[in-house]
């Protein structure tokens, strides 16, 4: 018996026969010196050809996982079609004479290079999409055939990599799971192993051997363990914990559209966190109630320059013509710190986490502030928008901030352009500032939500991003809690409500201590959703809020 370890991004247990996914091998022949009108010619025929192709995976992908999976590959066509993308292509086909095939290589090797040189892992996951669209485009090019596995029935499937489009191909029925050298649990084929209800690992490495095809093994999504040979006692338990998770998960299932309130009839908002708008099908999937937290930065990141209006504007009015009434709450630029662009010019600072960044950096560069608030107040008439303010510390930054989204309503309006008729204001509350100033910050805004992981790090002054800190970043330390509880305390005496956006809002451990400090809102992954509506209606606050209270009162750790 062998035993490895990835990362699970994709619960459930996998048993069966492994085999390794085949490419078909796309050689590739370089010309420098081949017509360039022909060669145009010929790409441009490879990209309507991939373009229709992907239109058909959309509608294999509606069938396999619903409309929302869908959108991925809807998304594929515009990448296939994208400006920038074409026109890299195009300078080295008429600039260089370079023939279709070796120019969409290079411009999908530069492509990926850069996404994967990002720091954002969401941006990162983005170079496998890149390499996806263009190995469709070189196949159409040179005629190769689409891979698969040469399996005699259902069987896990492995691979170094799987691309969504080859992910969604495969015959779902006679898939038992997916583990994978690499890939990350951002990555798309992630997200519709998730959607599809397929146990997935990645990251295992190089320690998935080609020896391995064809012998039985057992892949635990959950726990990223990958099992070659596994015993009879292993088998045995592993076969009891699938059945567990199976029942798990209908009872799951059987929550969508069910209410989130408390045994004692209080009710919770579950939100969902997002980083693109091809995030939004897993929120729809999960049944979220709304968008919590809409990362907007990740427009700014491995852009060439600075996105502009309309491109803003697009984007945001997209995600909420997609959500369909719901709400979604918009982040404003958080820039700086770990998150950085070139084109911005910004000094070298020996403590970013404490410079300029977030609220700081846009009230620093009001006209990069105006573009982004008049693309968000004209996608507000397509839905229910909420802006929130990130890295506030004081009541005068946001004042400044209210100045500004004033002006660009003043001048959509003097322009005749459409926007919503009430738009809310908030602020995340990341700070410890912020938090104590949550009395004076409360009249401001129409709601808060607290980010738990930077509230943590500048509360305990520990990096976040350090791993050997270990357990000194501790988001249960009560230092924490008593802000979170200061700050329910001082929006409920204001009127407005308070969130959570942070990683800890999906800490199932930590729901009944959400609850009883008097938190409305979790925002979270969307894999989250269901799990955490089971815990928000399995508890009675009645019970457990005097308790919880009393240890934060005392200050008893890890409550």
């Amino acid at each position: 018996m062998i035993t490895v370890q990835g990362k699970g991004v994709s619960a459930g247990v996998g048993i069966g026969p492994l085999y390794f996914y085949q490419r078909a091998k796309t050689t590739i022949t370089r010309a420098t010196d081949a017509d360039p009108e022909a060669e145009w010619a010929r790409f441009k025929g490879a990209q309507t050809a991939a373009i229709e192709q992907l239109g058909a995976l959309a509608e294999t992908a509606r069938a396999d996982a619903g409309d929302e999976a869908a959108l991925l590959f809807e998304t594929h066509q515009m990448m296939a079609e994208d400006l920038d993308y074409e026109e890299a292509v195009e300078a080295l086909v008429r600039g260089q004479h370079l023939n279709a095939e070796a120019a969409v290589a290079d411009t999908a090797a530069r492509f990926a290079a850069m996404f994967a040189a990002m720091d954002d892992a969401y941006m990162q996951a983005r170079a496998a999409d890149v390499r996806d669209v263009s190995r469709r485009i070189l196949r159409a090019l040179t005629g190769t055939a689409e891979g698969g596995i040469d399996a005699p029935g259902p069987a896990l499937v492995a691979a170094d990599d799987l691309a969504p489009s080859e992910t969604v191909q495969l015959d779902k029925a006679k898939i038992l799971g997916f583990v994978t050298a690499g890939g990350s649990a951002s990555s798309h084929t992630a997200i519709l192993a998730r959607t599809m209800g397929i146990p997935a690992v990645v990251g295992v490495g190089g320690a998935l051997k080609p020896e391995f095809e064809g012998r039985t093994a057992i892949i635990d999504g959950t726990t990223g363990a990958v099992i070659i040979d596994p015993d009879d006692e292993t088998r045995a338990r592993m076969e009891k914990k699938r059945e567990e998770q199976l029942r798990l998960q209908r009872l799951l299932e059987s929550l969508k559209g069910q209410e989130n309130v408390t045994k004692d009839g209080r009710t919770v908002r579950i939100y969902c966190n997002i980083a693109a708008p091809e995030d939004v099908p897993a929120v729809l999937a999960a049944d979220g109630g709304g968008i919590g937290l809409f990362r907007s930065e990740f427009l700014y990141l491995g852009a060439a320059e600075a996105p502009g209006e309309e491109e803003q504007f697009l984007a945001y009015k997209r995600v909420l013509e997609a959500m369909d009434g719901r709400e979604v709450i918009i982040r404003t630029c958080d820039i700086g710190a770990d998150k950085n662009v070139g084109y911005f010019d910004l000094p070298k600072e020996e403590n970013p986490a404490l410079g300029l960044r977030g609220l700081r950096l846009c009230l620093a560069k009001p006209a990069l502030f105006r573009t982004q608030l008049r693309a968000l107040y004209r996608a507000s008439a397509y839905g229910r928008l909420a802006i929130m303010l990130p890295m506030v510390t004081g009541v005068w930054e946001v004042r400044e901030a209210k100045k500004l989204c004033e002006a660009a309503v003043a001048e959509l309006k003097a322009e005749g352009i459409p926007i919503a008729e009430k738009v809310p204001l908030g602020i995340m509350i990341e700070t410890p500032a912020a938090a104590l100033m949550s009395d004076r910050l409360a009249a401001e805004v129409d709601f808060f939500s607290c980010g738990t992981n930077d509230l943590t790090q500048y509360t305990l002054a520990c990096d976040r991003q350090n791993n050997d800190l270990g357990r000194f970043y501790d988001p249960h330390h009560p230092a924490v809690l008593r802000l979170l509880k200061l700050v329910a305390d001082n929006a409920h005496r204001a009127g407005i409500w308070v969130g959570v956006c942070g990683e800890l809002a999906a800490d199932l451990e930590m729901t009944e201590t959400f609850l009883a400090l008097g938190i409305d809102e979790l925002s979270v992954p969307p894999r989250s959703v269901l799990p955490l509506r089971n815990a928000v209606r399995m508890t009675d606050t009645r019970e457990s809020a005097p308790r919880i209270l009393a240890d934060l009162a005392a200050s008893r750790h890890r409550i």
